[in-house]
């Protein structure tokens, strides 16, 4: 019903076109930058400041010198974990062409891989200086939303990652989505894993206890990241290639990639308590938990 309505007022909902943006932000000729590029960029360099930012209070798990570190094992975990994730995840045809892996310019990063290379680059860091994995994890935990929030408006600079045909007003018509009316998701998924995810740690973390609970911080952005993703894809458009997962379960690939991160976080969560110790910090003050 709401598609037959859709269709018969096309012509009343925003066109994208009508914006002025596309994937790329600055054309020099020889050499292009897209929006999809800085948002990574911006979203790491505004992660390093902000972790600088929160290594100052009491109690940190690691010092200025690991903090330097962290940025090239996450940028590494990010890019590496990304990529391998779209490839596995989303495009495993993709292995037959060996050359198309490299054009990241082009987009095709998975979050769910992205988080997988970011754990893993984290578990290198802490073994390497003999950190606790899980403190470090709720630190870069609480810089993740910056670099949500850029990818997820790059996606839509990029009109990807669109939504399902719908009537609600805010409705858009994407030009490689056909000429019914999309829901922004790219949008939604920005504001929810970006927005709402820094307005519920950042004061976890600067007013509560919560840091000196191992996992804690790491749990609620994986809760928090988790839920908005399943809801939201609720509203997303599947991959065509994937449609079938749709049909035969009744959920997304994206939705059963966030089920095992809902359980993970949820039990680090409830688990987090049992964990309180009294932490001597690596920098700054004393610690007083």
């Amino acid at each position: 019903m709401y598609i037959a309505t859709a269709a018969a007022a096309a012509s009343e909902y925003m066109k994208f076109t009508d914006l002025g943006i596309g994937p790329v932000a600055l054309d020099l000729g020889i050499f292009e930058l897209r929006w999809y590029s800085l948002g990574y960029l911006f979203g790491i360099l505004l992660g390093y400041w902000w972790l600088t930012k929160l290594i100052r209070k009491p109690g940190s798990p690691m010092s200025r010198e690991h903090a330097d570190d962290m940025i090239l094992y996450a940028t590494l975990g990010i890019i590496l974990g990304g990529r391998i994730g779209y490839i596995l995840f989303y495009q495993p045809g993709m292995l037959a062409t060996p050359l198309e892996i490299f054009k990241l310019w082009e987009g095709g990063m998975s979050l769910h891989g992205g988080t997988l290379g970011t754990i893993f680059a984290i578990w290198l860091l802490a073994r390497r200086y003999n950190l606790s994995f899980l403190r470090v994890c709720d630190y870069i935990a609480c810089c993740v939303p910056f670099g949500l929030f850029l990818v997820r408006l790059a996606n839509f600079a990029n009109s990807e990652l669109w939504g399902r045909v719908t009537d609600v007003k805010w409705g858009m018509i994407f030009p490689n989505g056909g000429d019914l009316p999309r829901h922004p998701s790219q949008l939604y998924e920005a504001g929810a894993e970006g927005l709402l995810m820094a307005a519920i740690l950042w004061p976890l973390f600067f007013k509560t206890d919560a840091r000196y609970k191992p996992g804690f911080l790491f749990g609620m952005a994986a809760l928090i990241y988790g839920a908005a993703r399943f809801m939201i894809e609720f509203v997303r458009e599947p991959d065509a290639h994937l449609q079938h997962v749709v049909e035969q379960t009744g959920l997304s690939m994206g939705q059963w990639l966030t089920v095992p991160m809902l359980l993970i976080g949820l039990f680090l969560v409830l688990t987090a308590k049992g964990r309180r110790q009294r932490v001597e910090p690596v920098a700054g003050a004393g610690s007083v938990a």
